[in-house]
């Protein structure tokens, strides 16, 4: 089961993945340090939900490239 997450975050993680798609990757300490110019987050735990969000889709986006870019296998006729 996941994780349940405001719609704020969600919203926010998107739009700026949508203006700087370049600028994140899938290390979380890594886009903490580049969100933080970018955004001016309330409080500690809002920027570190947002980061957290703004990982996992990158995580999710190069699995499913991943899986797109590998040659699927043939299967066996059955008769």
């Amino acid at each position: 089961m996941g994780k349940v997450r405001i719609a704020a975050v969600k919203k926010i993680s998107r739009e700026i993945i949508a203006l700087y798609p370049d600028k994140f990757g899938k290390d979380y300490e890594a886009n903490k340090k580049a969100l933080e110019p970018l955004v001016d987050a309330r409080t500690k735990r809002l920027r570190n939900r947002i980061v957290g969000y703004i990982t996992r889709l990158k995580i999710v986006e190069g699995n499913r490239a991943s899986a797109a870019t590998e040659i699927p296998t043939e299967a066996p006729e059955q008769a």
